[in-house]
């Protein structure tokens, strides 16, 4: 570990953040954070009780009222100030991300770059919180429809996006005039306590943000959620885990976003212009080490340019660095954990044993840390559980079709429907394919989606809400409506 990263973690909180005051768990536990790349601990950090989740829930409770009460104009300048603050902090960012999740020291810049516009976006989208006012049709009396807050929130954020995934729930929220519990991911959740500190420096008052780190997320969770103060629940993870979380919401009747898994379609036409689809399925699949629910899942390419699309990827794929994220030109760090590399291994090995051909990679790397070799499989059979499944990993999966309509067959034969991909140079096959394939987004000839300004979030079993855009802020927002008799 050099100088530098050292003085980096020296500098982040350990500690739970509730009521504007940092301290220590009940019981003064706590849980190691280790980095993916060489296995070592990188800080140990407060293990939050269930009794410190109801207390950050109180605390967030209490400064409620007065933070709905707050200028919008206050809100967004703090959240600005807070944007401010992440430029001037964004290599300390970038650099943790690395250390605690793994991914290229690029990519994780890249990140703080999306995150940021979180902030940025909602600090504009807090002066903007309208209603309306009307004469009802019958002339009896005037309508009045107004936006207000809908109250204390608990987030339940993922690993792999450990900053942009914060950014974008906390945001809206507080844009909104809500207050928040957060829960960060065991495994990355450094880079939440830094960011925290930002938000202190940007002048958020206490209770507004709380945060609590476990390695126990069910224990701590159940109890917010039941509590029947809390009025929201956002979170980002497996749908499995989202199922049972939506089950215990049900019982206070929250609000509730999720996005959860993914098993995108990445869908070459034979007219596609090759150069662009080759470069969008080494994004859509490579970034963030292929650990993303966003990532594309199943390459569904015409049979006339199947070889020649997998000839070229694999070029690519296989020149591909590895290594831990600090060093330069990487390309592909670790994986979070050895699960992650087992997962990866025994769907490649399915796939072979069904007998597709492993082109490049299909194997661990050998030594210290959780790392996978980049890997294209090509003629995967139907039925391989690859094709079910979602990777979680550098694993390049090429199917055939033969027409348009058994391409929009096999894109839609899954139970999620979070993004696809299509590459096509026919305006109107473009077209027709937004409004066939069954997801809530789509990148037409381009391998990354995602956008401060834009709405994120997926249909079916990939989750319900959105995050993100002009719709992002009204997940936070409840209508009201008042009927002032005409005089």
């Amino acid at each position: 570990m050099s100088d530098a990263e050292k003085t980096l973690l020296a500098d982040v909180p350990r500690q739970l953040f509730i009521g504007g005051e940092w301290g220590d768990a009940t019981g003064g536990r706590t849980f190691a954070v280790a980095d993916p790349s060489t296995g070592e601990t990188l800080a140990e950090i407060a293990d939050a009780t269930p009794e410190d989740g109801i207390r950050a829930l109180d605390a967030a409770v209490a400064a409620q009222d007065e933070w709905a009460a707050t200028a919008p104009r206050t809100r967004s300048d703090i959240l600005r100030r807070a944007f401010d603050l992440v430029q001037e902090h964004k290599e300390d960012l970038a650099l943790l991300m690395t250390l605690e999740m793994g991914k290229p020291l690029a990519e994780a810049r890249g990140e703080v770059g999306y995150g940021g516009e979180f902030l940025r976006w909602f600090s504009e989208e807090a002066v903007r919180i309208a209603g309306r006012y009307g004469l009802n049709p019958e002339g009896t009396g005037h309508m009045v429809v107004s936006q207000r807050p809908v109250g204390p929130s608990f987030f339940i954020t993922p690993w792999n996006f450990p900053f942009a995934m914060a950014t974008r729930k906390i945001a809206p929220a507080l844009a909104a005039g809500c207050t928040v519990v957060i829960k960060p991911p065991a495994l990355t959740p450094l880079t939440t306590l830094f960011f925290t500190k930002l938000l202190v420096e940007a002048g958020l008052p206490a209770g507004v943000v709380n945060v609590v780190p476990t390695s126990s997320s069910g224990r701590l969770s159940g109890p917010i959620i039941a509590d029947p103060r809390l009025r929201k629940l956002s979170f980002t993870g497996s749908t499995e885990v989202g199922r049972k979380l939506i089950a215990q919401a049900a019982e206070g009747v929250l609000r509730v976003s999720m996005e959860l898994g993914g098993n995108a379609p990445f869908v070459v036409f034979d007219d596609a212009d090759l150069d662009k689809a080759v470069e969008g399925a080494l994004l859509a699949k490579f970034r963030n080490i292929g650990q993303a629910c966003t990532a594309a899942n199943r390459f569904i390419v015409h049979e006339s340019v199947a070889d020649e699309f997998a000839r070229r990827v694999t070029e690519r794929v296989a020149a591909m660095k590895v290594g831990r994220g600090t060093e330069e030109g990487v390309q592909i760090g670790p994986l979070i954990d050895a699960d992650a590399v087992a997962k990866a291994d025994e769907l490649v090995r399915d796939a072979a044993d069904r007998g597709a051909t492993v082109l490049t990679g299909g194997e661990a790397v050998e030594g210290t840390g959780t790392f996978y070799r980049p890997t294209v499989v090509s003629g995967v059979a139907p039925g391989s559980a690859i094709l079910r499944e979602e990777i979680f990993g550098p694993v390049l999966a090429i199917a055939t079709f033969a027409d348009e309509d058994e391409a929009v067959r096999l894109a839609n034969d899954t139970e999620y429907g979070l993004v696809s991909y299509v590459f096509t140079q026919d305006l109107a096959r473009g077209h027709r394919m937004i409004d066939r394939l069954a997801t809530g987004m789509m990148g037409l000839n381009v391998g990354v989606v995602s956008n401060a300004a834009a709405p994120f979030g997926g249909i079916k079993q990939s989750g319900v809400g959105r995050e993100g855009g002009l719709e992002g802020i009204h997940e936070f927002l409840s209508t009201k409506y008042t009927l002032i008799p005409a005089q």
